[in-house]
């Protein structure tokens, strides 16, 4: 069985806050649930996270670390298969190594077009256009295009149950950015949109795959007004309580927007905040005004880029920050 072990505040969390959400998978894993409700805990408090590209997924991890002096709590990598070969296999072993050494394990998935076949490319596949047609074919099942749909996700569940078998807890964040204009899933907006790509995801990995083991976060981007570069508001693209464990954002230039941390705390109703990828670390200024983000996730390279080191120093150093020695995941046979 796996449990959580860390510190005796947290344990104290435990005994006195009853999470006001439960998983949306009724049939969730006991190590979903004991996650779950640990990031329902935290009250201020904001778990340190970083990416890292799947080529090499831990090289980004361990430069915060180097930088920090301190190993962040939450790592991440991608499914994007852009290579020759499949990197599932690397994901799954790297994520049951982070897993067991302590860390959180999010995991996205920047995947091309259904109409496509691996690798994909970045331009003309992930982020290329995709036609009414298209998309309506791939959302109506016994078509061509759902079919081809269906393997893809099927393909990745092969990867996901894996990390089931190894009690691996999965922060799930697919189809992400949803609410911009750069990817092929994003701003569809209406009840044949993006709300039911989620649906039809949610139904095939959790229904028919019985993959219990991941927490759904649904992760728009930050909206923004920038001309060929959109991103609108949150709602529109939001498929309710009962398909959403955890509601995250992405910011990448320092542009905290209270307004927009507001919107994202009254449609969570409740519900834990993220920041699921950042490029410039929120300062403590910042996370003192939006105390309500349970994690953040620095985007690769971006740790060193975007971030001086007395940068990244500070908002380790910063005491509502939890790094990986102050939370820990053990297993128990």
């Amino acid at each position: 069985m796996t449990k959580i072990i860390c510190s005796s505040m947290f344990l104290l969390a435990l005994s006195t806050v009853k999470a006001q959400y439960g998983p949306v998978n009724g049939n969730a894993t006991e190590e979903v649930k004991v996650l779950l409700d640990y990031i329902h805990s935290l009250d201020g408090k904001i778990l340190a996270g970083q990416h890292s590209y799947n080529e090499n997924p831990s090289s980004f991890y361990n430069k915060a670390k180097e930088i920090s002096g301190k190993a962040p709590a939450v790592w991440g990598t991608d499914f994007y298969w852009n290579g020759k070969d499949n990197p599932g296999e690397r994901i799954v072993k790297e994520a049951i190594d982070k897993y067991h050494e302590g860390a959180i394990v999010t995991l996205m998935w920047h995947v091309g077009q259904p109409k496509h076949d691996p690798p994909f490319s970045w331009r003309e596949s992930v982020q290329g256009e995709i036609s009414k047609k298209e998309w309506d074919d791939m959302l109506t099942p016994g078509t061509e295009l759902f079919q081809r749909w269906t393997q893809q996700v099927d393909q990745v569940a092969v990867h996901l149950k894996k990390l089931q078998e190894a009690k691996v807890p999965i922060l799930w964040r697919p189809y992400h950015e949803m609410n911009g204009v750069w990817f092929w899933w994003g701003n569809k907006k209406g009840k044949d949109g993006f709300v039911k790509l989620w649906k039809q995801l949610y139904d095939r990995l959790v229904n028919h795959h019985r993959l219990n083991n991941l927490i759904w976060v649904w992760n728009a981007n930050g909206p923004r007004d920038i001309p060929g570069d959109q991103a609108y508001d949150y709602k529109d693209f939001y498929p309710g309580h009962k398909y959403v464990d955890i509601l995250a954002t992405d910011v990448y230039h320092g542009d905290y927007e209270q307004k927009d941390y507001d919107q994202l705390v009254k449609l969570a109703k409740g519900k834990p905040i993220a920041l699921g990828e950042v490029g410039q670390l929120p300062r403590p200024l910042v996370l003192e005004a939006q105390p309500k983000w349970s994690w953040f996730m620095v985007w690769s390279n971006w740790i060193e880029t975007a971030n001086s080191p007395e940068r990244v120093k500070e908002v380790y150093g910063y005491d509502k920050t939890i790094t990986k020695d102050e939370i820990q995941f053990t297993n128990e046979r």
